[in-house]
């Protein structure tokens, strides 16, 4: 398997806050800080997938970014109109914020696998994923309660799908169990 060079880890740190505070800086500054939480929502899992990836995780991180994205779209494609699926501004598919989620998926990957004995670092990376949940508040784009999903829906697609995880086994388990299933009704040999 390929692995990314291994940068110190004095290196990592230094690099993640690098970026974040360009992000930052090279955002177009507002009131309501829409433009520096978007451009935060994209930093954050890239980080965290580069992070990932020089540890061997890259496909692995994919594949759990992949899963939270389909839940993500998914729900706001099934609410359709319903109320809680209505944003602030009038439009619809608000629910859970999708800026939020993304980034609070990123950050959970990032102070899980990326800065563990760094506590400063790892509240740098939360506050900006909380930055990108209010700016989506203050926007109008979101309400509160969508906003929290997001924050819900990325902290359980990052944490409770990981490769040792007792969820991802389970969910494992029960595909196994409706594969074997197919395979008894069709008369197909078990595996």
């Amino acid at each position: 398997m390929f692995r990314f060079p291994v940068l110190s880890y004095r290196w990592r740190i230094r690099s993640i806050l690098g970026i974040l505070a360009a992000v930052v800086l090279l955002s177009p500054w507002n009131k309501d800080g829409e433009e520096i939480g978007d451009n935060l929502q994209i930093a954050l899992p890239l980080l965290a997938w580069g992070c990932e990836a020089m540890n061997g995780n890259g496909p692995e991180y994919l594949l759990r970014y992949v899963g939270m994205w389909t839940v993500l779209h998914g729900s706001k494609q099934a609410l359709g109109e319903a109320s809680i699926n209505q944003r602030p501004n009038g439009g619809i598919h608000g629910f859970p914020s999708g800026h939020t989620t993304t980034a609070v998926f990123g950050a959970s990957s990032l102070v899980q696998s990326c800065i563990v004995n760094q506590p400063v670092v790892k509240g740098v990376v939360i506050t900006a994923a909380a930055f990108v949940g209010t700016s989506r508040v203050s926007s109008t784009w979101h309400d509160i309660w969508q906003v929290l999903a997001g924050v819900g829906l990325g902290w359980v697609a990052d944490r409770a799908f990981r490769k040792n995880a007792k969820v991802r086994a389970k969910v494992r388990a029960f595909f196994a169990r409706i594969g074997a299933k197919i395979r008894s009704a069709l008369g197909a040999p078990d595996v």
